[in-house]
């Protein structure tokens, strides 16, 4: 895998058009991009089949939860346009239903363990069982990966004790969460630079703002790329 196959830019913008101006700009540069679910109800879909169609890589990003059937029939739509990824959540029942649905299909499921968005403190108003965040969340990991999934999301705290795991050390781990030195962390709680985060173990960084919202997003692509040359 190249360094520039580690960076999955985020499209998180109000329009498709906004997303696809982003993704133009990028052109020579970037290849894989991750549509979410703030895209979806404005052309996100639509849009996400076009950049497949163009040859890049499409990150689809919309951590389905649902019961088995209706998990299974939405996989196996979603995966007749070969998107490279897509999320679920992971919770055994959810996964076994996803991969099923996936069949032979390219696409890779990726169970979300929990969002780098939460804490402790989170997980407790959640009613998530006690105990460390980092444990909680290799645990779910390796349900996951029993349950069939090719992969998980997790921030970047949890990176290490995943990679240490028998049944993770050769899957993927996209971590989001990511965010260059003395950047600001947004609504992000557990996070980490483009370097570290791959020396802990990630397969993929997803990194948005610092790219978008920069005045030169072609040059804070490349100075990330750089950054992470020698992983």
């Amino acid at each position: 895998m190249s360094n520039k196959d580690k960076i999955i830019v985020a499209l998180d913008f109000e329009s498709c058009d906004k997303a696809l101006e982003l993704v133009e700009s990028l052109d020579g540069y970037a290849n894989f991009f991750k549509i979410g679910l703030g895209l979806i109800g404005r052309g996100g879909l639509e849009l996400a089949c076009e950049l497949k169609k163009r040859g890049l890589y499409i990150f689809l990003d919309l951590k389905l939860f649902d019961i088995s059937n209706t998990i299974k029939n939405a996989v196996k739509g979603l995966c007749e346009a070969k998107f490279d990824f897509l999320t679920v959540q992971g919770d055994p029942q959810v996964i076994k239903a996803a991969v099923e649905g996936r069949g032979t299909s390219i696409t890779k499921i990726l169970a979300v363990t929990f969002l780098t968005s939460l804490n402790r403190r989170d997980l407790d108003q959640n009613l998530i069982i006690p105990g460390e965040i980092q444990t909680l969340v290799c645990n779910r990991a390796e349900k996951a990966i029993l349950a069939g999934a090719d992969g998980v999301i997790a921030s970047p705290q949890e990176l290490s004790i995943i990679r240490e795991n028998p049944l993770c050390m050769k899957k993927i781990i996209v971590t989001p969460g990511i965010r260059q030195t003395n950047s600001a962390v947004d609504d992000q709680k557990r996070v980490a630079t483009p370097y570290d985060a791959l020396r802990m173990g990630a397969s993929h960084l997803v990194i948005g703002r610092p790219i978008y919202q920069a005045k030169d997003p072609v040059a804070a692509y490349e100075e990330i790329k750089m950054q992470i040359l020698n992983n």
